[in-house]
């Protein structure tokens, strides 16, 4: 199989183009850099026009498109609201219609998120859930989501919405996990959460998210249907603090963590996904317990830091 994604020096792009990779299909990775980073080494194109994809698209005739770029962070878009809109919204209407101008009809994959449900009304939260974001970030994953059903509806495009949950990896060096980690590896005694511990999430690691994602691609499910969307997560909701302290005992069982009780308006309380859909395209797969999945982020960073000391040294 022939998978063209752009985006491909992101967190998400990248992880799931080295998987594909590995499992045998080509992979061509696109993005507006001239190179693709450290973090891919495949075949890659770098793009001076956004226009210029829809030449890419012939020329590569891929049989898959992944629309990895755009923006990945709900506190830049609170604080340049603007500039997550054309990273978003604007980065993925110029996809659907490269692909439109193309003349191709591959299985065009929009991954959008778990924002986009804001604070579910009902849990676990299922993909027929009404969408109510509560950040910039989760708007413009929905007005990303509803551009994809335009595509779709108007120009006969194949696609498939996957709404990933809360997604880490050894690779991604931002956002909770990673930013805990480094609490617990520090000198400081106490590791800090901002909020009251309370909040849940459903975390899932990078290498289960590519599988379950390969998987659904190589099933090729959105060909039988207008718009796919699916939940990509474990189905299992864990607190904030449970997390904390299952990165804990495997850093430094001897801190202390505690919380200073902040609540941010534009983070859900909440979230737990409804994974019915994904089980039933995909039966055999099984995302790992959370605490084998960071015992494997934690082992590659403290691999990194020691190559790290060995060169400083």
């Amino acid at each position: 199989m022939r998978i063209l994604i752009t985006g491909i020096s992101g967190f998400i792009g990248g992880s799931f183009g080295r998987y594909a990779a590995e499992a045998g299909h080509a992979v061509m990775g696109a993005g507006r850099s001239r190179e693709a980073g450290k973090h891919w080494n495949g075949l890659y194109t770098g793009l001076d026009d956004p226009r210029d994809l829809a030449g890419l698209i012939r020329d590569f005739l891929p049989d898959v498109l992944v629309q990895a770029a755009g923006s990945a962070s709900v506190g830049a878009s609170l604080e340049n609201p603007l500039h997550d809109f054309r990273g978003s919204v604007q980065t993925c209407a110029e996809f659907l219609d490269a692909v439109r101008r193309s003349g191709r009809n591959p299985l065009v994959v929009i991954p959008s998120s778990a924002a986009v449900y804001g604070n579910p009304a009902f849990l676990p939260v299922s993909e027929e859930a009404s969408l109510q974001p509560i950040s910039p970030y989760g708007f413009h994953k929905a007005a990303s989501e509803l551009l994809a059903r335009e595509f779709s509806k108007c120009f006969g495009l194949k696609i498939m919405i996957c709404r990933f949950f809360s997604v880490f990896g050894p690779a991604q060096r931002r956002l909770l996990v990673w930013e805990l980690y480094q609490q617990l590896a520090g000198p400081e005694q106490t590791t800090w959460l901002a909020g009251t511990g309370e909040e849940t999430r459903d975390f899932l690691h990078i290498e289960d998210l590519t599988t379950a994602l390969l998987g659904l691609i190589e099933n090729s499910p959105a060909a039988a249907r207008e718009c796919l969307v699916v939940n990509i997560a474990s189905g299992t909701e864990t607190s904030v603090l449970t997390l904390a302290e299952t990165l804990r005992d495997l850093v430094a069982p001897e801190k202390q963590i505690s919380c200073r009780g902040h609540l941010r308006e534009n983070d859900p309380l909440r979230w737990w996904a409804d994974t019915d859909r994904l089980q039933t395209l995909l039966p055999s797969w099984q995302p790992r317990p959370l605490r084998d999945a960071l015992k494997l982020c934690i082992a590659d960073w403290h691999h990194a830091d020691s190559l790290s000391l060995q060169h400083g040294s």
